[in-house]
């Protein structure tokens, strides 16, 4: 995987230890899970994919990995073929599949994004499904889950962020989130020493206005506290803990 990249090696070795800090915590592998990784070509989903391959080599349970991609956006699935994440999947030998994201009929395009979100997930699992996963990884990282429990908290008035691990259809199966404690700047400080394909085209309702803003407030608040993003997680992750427990 790193070749004679001794640099990428020990980016590596760090991020599967918080990695592994957060399938402990929440119990999100376990032996003989079969993960498909939801990979859109960002980097951030191929660094997931590499550290859970890259950790197979020492975790103590053993699990298979593969990618699937979903192909469409906002606009529906009617895009160009993503042909050079296609060609870096078979060079790496790294088990596939693609599908074009799945719609009712009579869904109207171009879809919200939440509407979006909802279809590529559905479409996921039901990738998973036909490649008999158990378990569905995503690439959301400290970052996203500190703007998360941001915009929630200053929106709605509520401490929460994504769930690390969530079940879904009666247990069938298990969303997970391995890079809950791996920062933003940790993913493309690996990322610049691997030969990633580039990114596809963004979609065009892809600009989140919110989003970017309490990035924005982050990085602000970032300067008199740097771990704000550690905090604002640990805080929002209580808070969902305190309400399992009653």
């Amino acid at each position: 995987m790193f070749g004679e990249n001794q640099r990428a090696e020990r980016i590596a070795r760090f991020m599967v230890k918080k990695i592994n800090k957060a399938v402990y915590e929440f119990g999100m592998i376990r032996q003989n899970d079969r993960i498909a990784v939801g990979v859109s070509g960002g980097k951030d989903s191929l660094v997931l994919l590499e550290m859970l391959l890259y950790r197979q080599r020492s975790a103590p349970e053993k699990y298979e990995v593969m990618a699937i991609h979903v192909v469409g956006d906002a606009r529906g699935p009617a895009l160009p073929p993503y042909v050079e994440l296609e060609d870096w999947l078979r060079k790496k030998g790294i088990q596939y599949d693609f599908r074009p994201i799945h719609l009712a009929a009579d869904e109207v395009l171009p879809m919200t994004c939440e509407r979006c979100t909802w279809n590529r997930r559905r479409t996921l699992f039901e990738m998973a499904a036909d490649l008999k996963c158990n378990k569905v990884a995503l690439g959301h990282h400290l970052d996203d889950f500190a703007e998360t429990a941001l915009l929630n908290l200053i929106h709605h008035g509520r401490l929460e962020t994504m769930a690390p691990s969530a079940t879904y259809f009666d247990g069938t199966f298990e969303l997970i989130r391995p890079l809950l404690y791996i920062p933003k700047t940790e993913i493309e400080r690996y990322a610049v020493t691997q030969d990633f394909p580039p990114p596809p085209p963004k979609c065009p309702r892809s600009t989140d206005t919110q989003r970017q803003r309490m990035k924005e407030l982050i990085a602000e608040m970032s300067k008199e506290a740097k771990n704000v993003r550690q905090n604002l997680v640990r805080a929002a992750l209580a808070t969902h803990s305190s309400k399992e427990n009653h």
